[in-house]
């Protein structure tokens, strides 16, 4: 039975959850996709605020610690429902309702990072109860989505059983986590494991999937690319909070001299830079031809999140280094940017490589890999603030200069030869 463009809008009935078409022609990012990321902007900012608070409270290792528990947090469950929803997403009203659960446990996460950074800064036990349980909330509404595919799906049921599975038993887990009076060693030392067991669930029902001869989830290589694209501009979002941060505490502190506007026009430069520089990536086009590429892209971007959201938290520490309540250091300051920013360029050129196959060599890299760490040094040597951030900032802007004036020939045919390598991979296959 078809129904018509009027009712496929307005009618939102219960309908089977089955894989969707691969190559479906201008598939984008659906609106409830768009509001569920809106989500991830409150527990993004509360991480990068909340670390950037520990760093200039001298808490900088344990609250980088606490910052990459919650920002792991963050990040897989926006990737388990992300991938569901472009293999699956059915758009009727269980799917939407599943999807404000997520919802909801993103705002709880949200609330439980404080008490998480106090914890472990304290140093004394693990108090993520709060944390945890959201994050549950939100695997649990997943679990819910496998198996309604695994009802409706017959080619995807044992893909979907098995993802459940895995994800099931991580968040029983996590549950007997939280209810354990642990000491903070031990805490730290069981979430490296069960996030081993969390993390290895896609790949491990991928293999038993395909093992049993089934297909592979049938996500779409352009929405899913999209998607990632996306919440890479929630995370750069955070870069322009941590400016505005800094511009408050500065004009609170010290008014508005030529050096603190230095600093904050510097701050957005880099939040742009950054954003530029992301989209040198050619993600859609090849995982479109190169399917088997997706797993190391996909995973490197828990890193490469991870890192943009701790640059907008550096960026709000250079405005506590003009506050009279805090002792901040030029050095702290430029260290808590010029670190992710190094991080951030490390795992662009690395899924650059990784996608296109090819290494570059463009010499600008010298430039991108050595500022972040000349920064450093030269706090460390007495330089003002301003002067050290512009060294930072030539680290992702040296790379989009020389692509932009010659190094996009290069950048052109190393693409077109990477898709047709996947052309060929496709006709061989």
């Amino acid at each position: 039975m078809t129904t018509s463009p009027g009712q496929q809008f307005y009618q939102h009935g219960l309908r089977r959850v089955t894989g969707r078409d691969t190559g479906e022609r201008h598939r984008a990012a659906s609106v409830l996709e768009l509001f569920f990321d809106l989500t991830f902007v409150t527990a993004f900012g509360t991480a990068s605020s909340q670390l950037a608070h520990g760093i200039a409270e001298g808490h900088s290792g344990g609250a980088t610690i606490a910052f990459l528990i919650a920002v792991l947090a963050i990040v897989w469950a926006w990737t388990g429902y992300t991938w569901l929803a472009s293999a699956f997403d059915n758009d009727d009203w269980l799917f939407r309702l599943l999807t404000l659960v997520q919802m909801a446990g993103v705002i709880v996460l949200a609330i439980g990072i404080p008490s998480l950074f106090r914890s472990i800064e304290e140093g004394h036990h693990f108090s993520g109860t709060v944390m945890v349980a959201g994050y549950v909330v939100m695997r649990v509404a997943v679990i819910a989505q496998s198996l309604r595919v695994a009802v409706d799906d017959r080619d995807h049921r044992g893909l979907a059983i098995t993802s459940a599975l895995v994800v099931a038993v991580a968040q029983c887990l996590w549950v007997l986590f939280i209810l354990l009076p642990l000491s903070l060693e031990v805490s730290l030392g069981l979430i490296v494991v069960f996030w081993l067991i969390d993390l290895a669930g896609p790949l491990v029902a991928e293999a038993w999937s395909r093992r049993h001869g089934a297909g592979g989830s049938p996500w779409h290589a352009h929405h899913i690319a999209e998607r990632y694209s996306l919440l890479a501009i929630i995370a750069i979002g955070e870069t322009i909070t941590g400016t505005l941060a800094a511009a408050q505490e500065i004009s609170q502190s010290s008014g508005w001299t030529t050096d603190a506007v230095v600093v904050i026009a510097v701050g957005v430069l880099i939040s742009f830079a950054l954003w530029w520089t992301y989209f040198l990536i050619p993600s859609g086009p090849v995982l479109d031809a190169r399917r088997d590429k997706v797993a190391p892209w996909a995973y490197g971007h828990s890193v490469l999140f991870a890192s943009i959201a701790a640059v907008g938290a550096g960026l709000h520490v250079t405005g506590y280094v003009y506050a009279e309540d805090f002792h901040v250091s030029t050095l702290t300051a430029i260290m808590s940017i010029s670190i992710p920013v190094l991080v951030f360029m490390i795992c662009i050129y690395a899924l650059h490589t990784w996608l296109v196959g090819s290494v570059s060599r463009n010499p600008a890299h010298v430039i991108t890999f050595a500022a972040p760490i000349a920064a450093s040094l030269l706090a460390a040597a007495g330089w003002p603030l301003w002067a050290c951030l512009l060294i930072v900032a030539a680290s992702p802007v040296a790379v989009i200069i020389s692509y932009e004036l010659f190094e996009w020939r290069w950048l052109a045919a190393q693409l077109d030869e990477a898709l047709a390598r996947g052309g060929d991979a496709r006709i061989s296959g």
